[in-house]
């Protein structure tokens, strides 16, 4: 049986180093799109007993961010700045778990489009100065989906939901990824090849991509 191989985009919505990466995956899944199967696993960069006021951070983000924009070309908004700029008058305690379970809810309405979903988090964050740890963050990204809303965040305060999104960060953690963003291919049960750590631009990933998708026998089987 041929089995598609599978591309693991590992990120977190905090990280700003994704959201520069956020074009670049998202047109990977254009261009791969029926030829790969592709899974997105939030990292869990800053763990909720972590969490500190934007303050703790700002300095450091402030000197980060410009070298995000030269590398990739990316902006980030007025809006998310004035946070850093103003950490006094800023109310934010970031940390990586209720986009994450926000993923895990997606995921069960899109499979086929967290990378996309990923992305709009990012730009909700670092473009549009939206604090993902406040419920209202996400819902104007439910009618985009066709997501119910009532439905939505009532699965976003289950159980059941954190579980799976402190499984993203266990697997993430089994892969031996340390730092974001991060991508992967699966072609085997255990066979995993590191494409991407750190920023890559669209044609040295793809043409890793490419290089691997060209060492899988033609029957699919990748042992």
């Amino acid at each position: 049986m041929h089995v598609k191989p599978i591309l693991i985009y590992c990120y977190d919505a905090y990280c700003g180093w994704c959201y520069g990466f956020s074009p670049v995956i998202s047109k990977i899944a254009d261009t791969y799109k029926g030829r790969l199967d592709f899974e997105t696993l939030s990292g869990g960069m800053i763990p909720k007993e972590s969490r500190q006021p934007i303050g703790k951070m700002a300095a450091y983000i402030l000197g980060a961010y410009k070298n995000v924009e030269e590398m990739t070309g990316i902006r980030f908004g007025e809006d998310y700045l004035w946070h850093l700029r103003h950490p006094d008058l800023s109310d934010w305690f970031p940390d990586s778990e209720k986009p994450a379970i926000a993923m895990a809810v997606f995921r069960e309405y899109h499979p086929d489009r967290t990378i996309e979903f990923a992305a709009d988090l990012q730009y909700a964050l670092h473009y549009e100065g939206r604090d993902l740890t406040d419920d209202e963050a996400y819902r104007h990204l439910l009618e985009k989906y066709a997501i119910p809303a009532e439905t939505f965040y009532e699965q976003l305060h289950q159980e059941a939901y954190r579980e799976k999104a402190y499984y993203d960060f266990s697997l993430v953690r089994q892969l031996k990824v340390n730092g974001f963003p991060a991508v992967l291919m699966q072609t085997g049960d255990l066979k995993f090849y590191l494409l991407a750590k750190g920023y890559a631009d669209y044609e040295t990933l793809k043409s890793r991509i490419d290089r691997v998708l060209s060492e899988i026998p033609a029957n699919g089987d990748a042992e």
